[in-house]
């Protein structure tokens, strides 16, 4: 697999010098298969799917988007994806089922129409389907992606475990592992839906908005302390560990400072924008 980070940041864009190396864009990771230019799978459409048009050297999006939930830091990019905007797109997106039942298209319409948006999903141009997903393994563009539910606050979350049958990623933007307890070192509970996620996976990318001395025991905005992730990562055996969904004030020295922190284990680094990784 190849591993696109096209948005990194969480809750809000960061625009400004103080975050150009590690970007400013909301949730977005493009996935393409070995040997496959285009990517077909797309985890989350924060503003970061704006530079997944670029990634396609003109071509129309033909694959689907998966979103682990409709907070908008990981859906405001779909009205400005140029590359699935057009007549010639094809687009899937599926979205975590609701309590309640309510159909896919009505619940990004519930954000993304007027007043609030000039269209609703259904104004974007091309072969558009929208779709709801609940916990469970399903084929999906030629990957098999198993969906989990995860702890996190203000609507259902799903974390969502990636493969093509040779490597394996695991993706858990947001997360409150505090909601089910303090856990062993009081950054939350390791508990079985992210530990099955991310076991053995070769590549865990995970929220780590909070730094330790800024955690609170409410866990503000529904995030955990970047330690959180190693410690999962370690727990799980993954082999790898991207410390992503950055503060959004979180400028470039400050992420510079939390790389460092862990710079003696080469096995866990802090995602930046554009990066590509071989998987």
């Amino acid at each position: 697999m190849h591993i696109h980070l096209c948005g990194v940041r969480g809750s809000t864009p960061a625009p400004g010098a103080e975050f150009l190396r590690y970007g400013g864009h909301t949730s977005c990771v493009a996935i393409a298969h070995d040997g496959a230019g285009a990517p077909t799978l797309i985890l989350d459409a924060g503003t970061g799917l704006r530079r997944v048009t670029g990634l396609l050297e003109g071509r129309p999006f033909a694959g689907t988007i998966l979103l682990t939930h409709l907070h908008w830091d990981h859906v405001h990019g779909l009205p400005f994806f140029s590359a699935g905007d057009r007549a010639d797109a094809r687009a899937t997106l599926l979205l975590p089922e609701q309590d309640g039942g309510a159909p896919a298209e009505e619940l990004l319409a519930r954000g993304m129409s007027p007043p609030h948006f000039p269209i609703g999903p259904s104004g974007l141009r091309g072969r558009w389907s929208f779709d709801t997903i609940a916990p469970g393994t399903v084929k999906v563009e030629g990957f098999t992606v198993e969906a989990r539910e995860v702890p996190h606050k203000g609507g259902r979350t799903f974390g969502y475990r990636v493969s093509e049958g040779h490597s394996v990623i695991t993706y858990i933007p947001d997360h409150c592992p505090t909601e089910l307890g303090p856990g062993p070192e009081g950054w939350g509970e390791y508990h079985p839906a992210v530990l099955g996620l991310a076991e053995g996976a070769d590549l865990l990318i995970h929220d780590a908005f909070w730094l330790p001395e800024e955690a609170v025991p409410q866990a503000l905005l529904g995030h955990v302390v970047a330690d959180y992730a190693v410690g999962l990562a370690r727990r799980a055996h993954a082999r790898r560990v991207l410390l992503a969904h950055h503060k959004p004030d979180r400028t470039d020295e400050a992420l510079d400072r939390l790389a460092g922190r862990f710079r003696a284990d080469p096995s866990i680094a802090v995602a930046a924008e554009g990066q590509i990784i071989d998987c």
